[in-house]
C-alpha cells in the first residue's frame, strides 16, 4: 500500500469535516513523524539559498510575500501545536537561507576587472596550486587594488617562470594578461564567475616573461610548506604513476596526475577517491582512534582510570583537524572533517555513530558558513552519498540482511560483498543525475569498481602510506612504499579497464530544472520521512528521471563569442563551423549536446555549402527545412549582399557585427546579440532558444561585471 489512508486523512476534507478536520489530520501526521521533522531545516534553508540563486535580491520581495503567506496559514493552527511550530519553523528557515546566502554574496563584494589588461604589477602571494600535469603552477595574488587591478587575481606561471621562494607570503613582480572572470560559454555550462566571486578573485590570466621576487616569505605558512614538501616526499618514494595518486590520498595535491590516468579515473566512478573528502578523513580517523584504543587496552591501570573511548576519539579528532589543516582546507575537508567529529562525540557518549541528525546536522553547519557551497557538485555529492548510506541500511529488509549472526566465514564474507554491492548500486543510482546535471555525464560501472577500490583504499593503501610515513622516520618505510605503490597500479589497472569497457561512460544533453527538481523532491520525500506518505516520492523521484532521459538535444549551439557553432543531430552526431576548434571547445560541445561522438567538419554535413568567408547549411529538422547563415573570418562583406543573403535564411550567425540590413527570417545571432545574452542553445522542434544570461542577468557577479565595464567605458 502506498499510504491511502494517510493521503485521505490529508486531502479528503469533506470526508473530515472542513479546515479543524483537515488541520487534525495534520497534526496527527506532523506527530508520527515527530523524530523526522528537525531534518527538514537544513532543506528548508537550501530551498531559501536556491531562490536566490534563481531570483538573486530582486526575488527578495516574492519570498517575503511566500513567507508571510506560510506564516499566516501557521498561524490558522491551534497555538503549540506541531502544525503551527512546522509551517512557522519553514518560513523562518526559508528567509534564512536567502538571508546567509545573500549576506554572504555581499561580504565577499570585490571589483572585478572590466575587460582585457596587460601590464606589470606586484602581487603578495596568497596560495599555490602546483599542477604539475598540466605544466602549470597556479597562484592567487593579492594587488591590494593597486593601479586598475582588483584586490585578490589569480594568475599561471610555467615551471620555468616558477621559483621554489614563491611561497605563501613572498611578493613578486610580474607582467601578465589578465581577463575578467569567465562565464559559461554555453547554456547550463560551468560558470567559474561565480566561483570566482565567491572565493573574490577578480581577474584571472597568465604571466608573460621573468617573474621576480621582490620579498621573501615572511609569514607562516607552516601547513602549506609541509603540504608541499610532503607531496615531494611521496612523489620521490613511490613509482612515478603510483605516486602522483599517492600524494593525492595524503595530501589531496592532485596536480601531478597525468591526464589519462584522471580521465580513466573519472569515467571508472573513482574520481571520489582523489578529492580529500569522506573516505580520507573517515580513514584517517578510523586509523587513530583504533590505534589509540588499542594502545591504551594493553594497560589494564590506565583502562581502569580514564575513558578509552573519550581518550581515542580526542586523539582521533586532533588527527583529523591536523589532517584537514594539512590538506589545504577545503570546504569538502573541511565538511568531512564536521561529520568525523560529530560521529566521534557519539561514539565517546556510546550514541549511535552515523545517524541521518548526524548527516543534517553537518548539512546545517555548512549552508550556515558556507550557503553558496550548496549549488555546487561536491556538496551535493557527498551529502546525497552518505545520507543514502543511512538511509538504505535503516530499511528492515536490508538491516535484517546485513546483521551480525553465527554462520560460517564464508557466507559472512559473501554477505559483505552483497551488501557493499548493492550499498554502491544505490549511491550510483542516486549520484547519477547529479553527475549528469553537473558534468552531463556519469560512469555506468562505477558500483563494481568501489567494491574493489573503497576496501582496497580505505584499509591497504592509506594504512601502508601511513605506516611508511611513521617508519621513515627510522628510514625503514621503503617496502612499504613499494606495497602501497603496487595497490594503487592495481587500482589504475581497474580503472582503465573499467573505462575501457563499452558504453562505461554516459552522456546526456542539459536535463530541465524541473526534471532535476524533482529528482531531489522524490529523494527528499522518501529518505526523510518514516510514514507510509514517504512512498509518495518514489514516482515523484522516477517523473524526475523519466524527465532527464527524455531531455532532448539542442539542434544548433552557439558560443558567447559567435566563433564557434555546432550543429548536433537526433543521434548526437556533432559538427562544427570550425573544424580546428580546440580540445576545450570541442569537449564543451560534446558535453552540451550529450555526445560522445567525434566531431566532424560542418563541410562534411549534407547540404553544406562552405567558402573560406561563410557556409550556408541546409538543416531538416522537425518535418520543415531550416537554413543557417554562418560567418567565419574577419573580412567584410558588402552591405548589399549581406542583406540579401540574411533575408534567404532562418538564422545567421556571426562573431562581429552585422549591418541593420541583415533581417533573417528568425534570428540574428551577431555579436550585437551575444554579448546581450550569451551563448545559445537552439531547440527547432518548438522554435525554443536557451541562453546563457537569462539565468544569470540578476546575479551579482554578472552585474559587477557589467558595472566595471560600463566604468571603463565612461573613462575612455
Amino acid at each position: 500500500m502506498v499510504g491511502i489512508s494517510d493521503i485521505l486523512a490529508l486531502n479528503n476534507m469533506p470526508r473530515l469535516g472542513g479546515g479543524r478536520r483537515w488541520f487534525s489530520a495534520l497534526e496527527n501526521w506532523l506527530d508520527r513523524e515527530r523524530d523526522q521533522l528537525p531534518l527538514w531545516l537544513p532543506v528548508g534553508i537550501g530551498i531559501g539559498i536556491v531562490i536566490w540563486q534563481f531570483g538573486g535580491a530582486s526575488a527578495a520581495p516574492g519570498l517575503l510575500l511566500l513567507a508571510i503567506a506560510v506564516a499566516l496559514f501557521a498561524l490558522l493552527a491551534k497555538p503549540h501545536s506541531r502544525s503551527r511550530q512546522f509551517f512557522g519553523m519553514a518560513a523562518v528557515a526559508i528567509l534564512l537561507g536567502f538571508g546567509l546566502i545573500s549576506l554572504k554574496s555581499a561580504v565577499v563584494d570585490k571589483p572585478v576587472l572590466a575587460k582585457i589588461w596587460i601590464g606589470d604589477f606586484y602581487g603578495r602571494i596568497e596560495a599555490v596550486e602546483n599542477l604539475t600535469a598540466r605544466e602549470v603552477v597556479r597562484l592567487r595574488l593579492g594587488t591590494d587594488g593597486k593601479g586598475e587591478l582588483p584586490p585578490v587575481v589569480r594568475v599561471n606561471l610555467t615551471p620555468a617562470q616558477y621559483q621554489s621562494t614563491f611561497q605563501v607570503g613572498a611578493v613578486i613582480r610580474l607582467r601578465a594578461r589578465l581577463m575578467p572572470p569567465a562565464g559559461p560559454t554555453l547554456p547550463g555550462g560551468y560558470d567559474f564567475a561565480r566561483r570566482a566571486w565567491f572565493q573574490q578573485i577578480g581577474a584571472t590570466g597568465s604571466a608573460l616573461g621573468t617573474v621576480t621576487l621582490v620579498e621573501p616569505a615572511r609569514t607562516n605558512a607552516m601547513f602549506s610548506e609541509k603540504r608541499a614538501q610532503l607531496t615531494q616526499h611521496i612523489l620521490a618514494s613511490m613509482p612515478p604513476d603510483a605516486g602522483a595518486i599517492g600524494a593525492a590520498l595524503v595530501t589531496g595535491d592532485q596536480g601531478h596526475i597525468g591526464e589519462a590516468d584522471a580521465q580513466a579515473i573519472r569515467d571508472s566512478g573513482l574520481a571520489h577517491l582523489l578529492s580529500i573528502s569522506g573516505l580520507h578523513v573517515t580513514a584517517v580517523v578510523g586509523f587513530i582512534f583504533i590505534a589509540v584504543s588499542r594502545l591504551l587496552s594493553l594497560s589494564s591501570w590506565l583502562a581502569l582510570r580514564i575513558s578509552v573511548p573519550i581518550c581515542a576519539a580526542a586523539a582521533a579528532a586532533m588527527g583529523a583537524l591536523a589532517y584537514t589543516l594539512l590538506t589545504g582546507a577545503e570546504v569538502p575537508t573541511i565538511r568531512s572533517c564536521i561529520a568525523a567529529l560529530l560521529v566521534l562525540v557519539a561514539l565517546a557518549l556510546g550514541r549511535e555513530a552515523l545517524t541521518l541528525r548526524l548527516v543534517a546536522f553537518g548539512a546545517l553547519i555548512v549552508l550556515l558558513f558556507w550557503p553558496e557551497a550548496l549549488a555546487g557538485p561536491s556538496f551535493q555529492l557527498s551529502f546525497a552519498a552518505v545520507a543514502t548510506i543511512v538511509i538504505l541500511h535503516e530499511l528492515p529488509l536490508v538491516k535484517r540482511f546485513a546483521e551480525r549472526r553465527d554462520e560460517p566465514t564464508l557466507y559472512r564474507l559473501a554477505r559483505a560483498v552483497v551488501s557493499l554491492v548493492l550499498t554502491g548500486l544505490a549511491i550510483e543510482i542516486i549520484l547519477a543525475p547529479i553527475a549528469l546535471f553537473h558534468f552531463h555525464k556519469t560512469g555506468l560501472y562505477g558500483a563494481f569498481a568501489n567494491v574493489v577500490a573503497i576496501p582496497m583504499t580505505t584499509f591497504v593503501i592509506m594504512p601502508l602510506e601511513a605506516l611508511a610515513l611513521f617508519l621513515d622516520l627510522v628510514g625503514l618505510g621503503g617496502p612499504f612504499w613499494w606495497l602501497a605503490g603496487h595497490g594503487i597500479l592495481a587500482i589504475l589497472a581497474l580503472a582503465h579497464f573499467v573505462s575501457g569497457l563499452p558504453g562505461a561512460v554516459s552522456m546526456m544533453p542539459e536535463m530541465p530544472i524541473w526534471s532535476y527538481a524533482a529528482f531531489w523532491a522524490g529523494a527528499l520525500l522518501f529518505g526523510l520521512l518514516q510514514t507510509h506518505i514517504r512512498y509518495v516520492g518514489i514516482p515523484i523521484f522516477l517523473i524526475g528521471i523519466a524527465g532527464m532521459i527524455l531531455a532532448p538535444r539542442p539542434d544548433i549551439l552557439v558560443t558567447g563569442d559567435g566563433k564557434h557553432l555546432a550543429l548536433v543531430t537526433a543521434d548526437g552526431k556533432v559538427s562544427l563551423l570550425r573544424g580546428k576548434a580546440g580540445d576545450f571547445v570541442r569537449d564543451m560541445i560534446s558535453e552540451k549536446a550529450g555526445s560522445n561522438a567525434v566531431a566532424t567538419p560542418i563541410e562534411q554535413w549534407p547540404g553544406a555549402n562552405c567558402t573560406s568567408d561563410n557556409c550556408i547549411i541546409s538543416l531538416a529538422a522537425h518535418n520543415r527545412a531550416w537554413t543557417i547563415l554562418a560567418t567565419r573570418t574577419a573580412y567584410q562583406v558588402p552591405v548589399m549582399e549581406m542583406a540579401a543573403a540574411c533575408r534567404r535564411v532562418d538564422i545567421v550567425v556571426s562573431d562581429r557585427w552585422l549591418p541593420q540590413s541583415c533581417r533573417p527570417k528568425w534570428i540574428k545571432a551577431d555579436r550585437g546579440l551575444l554579448e546581450q545574452t550569451g551563448g545559445l542553445a537552439i531547440y527547432l522542434a518548438d522554435q525554443r532558444v536557451m541562453t546563457v544570461n537569462e539565468n544569470r542577468a540578476r546575479m551579482p557577479w554578472v552585474q559587477a561585471a557589467k558595472a566595471a565595464q560600463q566604468n571603463a567605458d565612461l573613462d575612455q
